[in-house]
């Protein structure tokens, strides 16, 4: 089933915006990304302008939530939510009143919803709403503090965007402007990527207990270490499960690895 439909993505990041209107052109080629919104506010006045069929709206952003902004449109469109955060869909979402996805899309998952939404649109069904829940979520949202820690890295190739979760990262090594990320692929075969940030500024996104500096140039992630070797001056070498490469810790960093 290929139905045409218009729809709006909502995200407060333009890369992710723009990833899912990829993946959904190949998912739905018969869809019309009509309205890209980046937050709560104004995915609700595009939404007025375009009256798109189906929403695409990220749970978190900035002001005004996807959840605020779905109990603004209602009935009006077949919505489905965008989280990075766990939790949200296996209380509330995965009981099946409402549709979501979790970052990083994965292109199955998309299908999958997709394939729900193109059905109900076929079958001229009515617009699954809840709106105790919707209140309820709202109500979660603005109450729990939702951690500020990075989920994944994105590392662009050209026009390719990879979205790396931040679990399979190995270590981080600055690269002048940018920084080097060593990362696990799905079948745990090691791979390289860069990223246009510093890694002084990801350092600051990532969990302090996790991730942490072993030398002025390296962030090694803790859950990946196998063992330390200690070495003269001070220094010490980081070996790492699965990869053949060692990392020096500069004796400023080497009380990390005292209780080891």
């Amino acid at each position: 089933m290929n139905l045409p439909a218009t729809a709006l993505i909502a995200d407060d990041e333009p890369l992710l915006r723009e990833e899912l209107a990829d993946l959904l052109h190949a998912a739905w080629p018969a869809l019309r990304v009509v309205a890209l919104a980046r937050n709560g506010r104004e995915a609700v006045e595009l939404f007025e302008q375009h009256r798109p069929e189906v929403c695409f709206l990220d749970v978190q952003m900035p002001g005004m939530s996807g959840i605020e902004a779905a109990r603004h449109i209602g009935r009006r469109a077949h919505l489905v939510f965008v989280t990075a955060f766990e939790q949200y869909a296996v209380q509330a979402f995965a009981q099946g009143v409402l549709d979501y996805l979790v970052k990083p899309v994965e292109p199955a998952r998309l299908a999958e919803a997709v394939a729900r939404v193109q059905e109900r649109l076929g079958a001229a069904a009515p617009v699954r709403h809840d709106e105790a829940l919707l209140r309820e979520l709202a109500q979660r949202l603005a109450r729990e503090r939702v951690p500020t820690t990075l989920r994944w890295v994105r590392a662009q190739t050209g026009t390719l965007v990879r979205l790396i979760p931040v679990d399979r990262i190995d270590y981080l090594r600055s690269d002048h402007k940018y920084t080097l990320v060593a990362w696990r692929q799905d079948d745990g075969s090691p791979a390289d990527a860069l990223v246009s940030l510093p890694l002084k500024e990801l350092l600051a996104q990532l969990d302090a207990e996790q991730f942490v500096q072993i030398h002025r140039s390296t962030v090694v992630n803790l859950e990946r270490v196998s063992h330390v070797v200690r070495g003269a001056n001070e220094t010490a070498d980081v070996h790492l499960k699965g990869r053949s490469e060692t990392l020096r810790s500069s004796r400023n960093f080497n009380y990390i690895f005292r209780q080891m």
